[in-house]
């Protein structure tokens, strides 16, 4: 393998990654040929198929599968050394790779736009994802850091709570329940509801909630977007539980509104975590460190915004 070089890694782990020889001279600005020619060298070298075609299928062999994460695992440590490189220089360059929860994209982009102004030799893949995606992203070990509301249980993280992330009842503005305070929480048995997709968080926290009191309500839709979730409320298809931080960048007035029921808002954190046997890179660790010192400065929603909220519209 000493003979291989790092071009016909970079060559063979893009074509990987797509599945594709075209794909991946489209990707590295290379001509197709040249791309099958680097890759049957590096077959070669190796002395076994590194890939077999079946149909119009390309797959990895055992002996594919294992270069891959050989060829990751070289990526990943020549890009944190080009990053510490650019640190000793004085200077924060490289990528940033952050996945989070559909949710957190109402507040990341702000922390994200602070943060590459500070820092704008830094680059941010985002890649924003229900709970079920993340996992997965998580045991692929596709990206540095993650922003959720509730951290895996079945995969060794280190994590840190950063943020509140408050989940209250949403109705339309002309609810029979708007403007009543001090709802029971009774009052939303039998209730037309809109909840969120197998696999989300906020989902999870709503269904525990409901069944600890024991309370019933009539599922009419099932959505897997805040905002197709507020525009159901709006048209009149029922009720649902949202974060906070989907409602408070729409003012005040209009078609929503936010009801006054006892053991609402849920009360949750928003938390960043990380594989917890992965050693972070400069920049990531930049980042995390920048987010847990700005987010409380941030003018995010709090409860006394919330009381507010439950005296008007909202949208």
């Amino acid at each position: 393998m000493i003979q291989a070089t790092l071009h016909q890694l970079r060559v063979f782990e893009t074509v990987a990654r797509h599945g594709s020889f075209t794909r991946a001279a489209e990707e590295l600005s290379i001509t197709q040929p040249t791309v099958s020619s680097q890759v049957k060298q590096l077959t070669k070298t190796v002395g076994l198929p590194l890939f077999e075609q079946i149909g119009k299928s390309l797959y990895l062999t055992d002996a594919g599968k294992e270069l891959l994460l050989t060829c990751q695992d070289i990526f990943e440590k020549l890009q944190n050394f080009e990053m510490k490189v650019a640190d000793i220089k004085g200077t924060k360059q490289g990528q940033l790779r952050l996945a989070v929860i559909t949710t957190a994209k109402y507040f990341v982009p702000r922390l994200l736009g602070s943060f590459c102004q500070q820092y704008p030799g830094i680059d941010v893949a985002l890649e924003v994802t229900n709970h079920q995606e993340i996992q997965q992203r998580m045991l692929n070990n596709k990206d540095d850091l993650y922003i959720v509301s509730q951290p895996s249980e079945d995969i060794d993280l280190h994590s840190q709570d950063f943020l509140n992330n408050p989940l209250v009842v949403v109705a339309k503005k002309d609810h029979d329940l708007a403007n009543k305070q001090n709802l029971s929480i009774q009052c939303l048995n039998n209730q037309p509801f809109i909840m969120r997709e197998k696999g989300s968080g906020t989902r999870v926290a709503i269904l525990e909630l409901l069944k600890r009191h024991q309370v019933q309500v009539k599922v009419k839709l099932e959505l897997g977007s805040n905002e197709a979730i507020k525009q159901a409320i709006a048209g009149g298809l029922g009720i649902s539980i949202l974060s906070e931080h989907c409602l408070i960048s729409e003012g005040t007035s209009g078609e929503l509104t936010v009801l006054d029921v006892e053991h609402f808002p849920i009360q949750r954190r928003w938390y960043v975590a990380h594989l917890a046997g992965k050693k972070l890179s400069v920049i990531a660790q930049t980042f995390l460190e920048y987010l847990l010192e700005e987010s409380p400065k941030m003018n995010f929603p709090d409860s006394s915004i919330l009381s507010q909220l439950t005296k008007r519209s909202i949208l």
